[in-house]
């Protein structure tokens, strides 16, 4: 059982570590990958999940931020339902996000 003392210092370092690759991830990519990778690391130790603002900005395969220029690419997909396709130029790993669409809303015909 993980207490909510160590939960929250597991979120604080996490986003921590997060700013830091965000910060240093287009002169030295690499030292952002670990950062992320410690981060992942760290949530999976508390049990604690990787907030959704972080968990969209890098690749879950590799590692890859992005951040980084030429490391992935975006798609706006409308098959099915209606999706964002992000996929990492490094490994392939193709992430896909559901987007709501909004209700119509009719207007009366006079």
């Amino acid at each position: 059982m993980v207490s909510r003392e160590l939960k929250k210092i597991a979120l604080d370092r996490i986003d921590r570590l997060m700013d830091f690759a965000k910060k240093h991830a287009t002169e030295r990519p690499e030292i952002a990958r670990e950062a992320i990778i410690l981060a992942v690391r760290i949530a999976q130790k508390a049990r604690v999940r990787i907030p959704r603002k972080y968990k969209r900005m890098f690749c879950r395969k590799c590692g890859t931020p992005f951040w980084t220029p030429n490391s992935f690419t975006v798609r706006v997909r409308d098959r099915r339902s209606t999706h964002i396709v992000i996929k990492c130029l490094k490994c392939g790993y193709i992430k896909r996000i559901p987007v709501k669409k909004k209700p119509k809303t009719h207007e009366p015909h006079n």
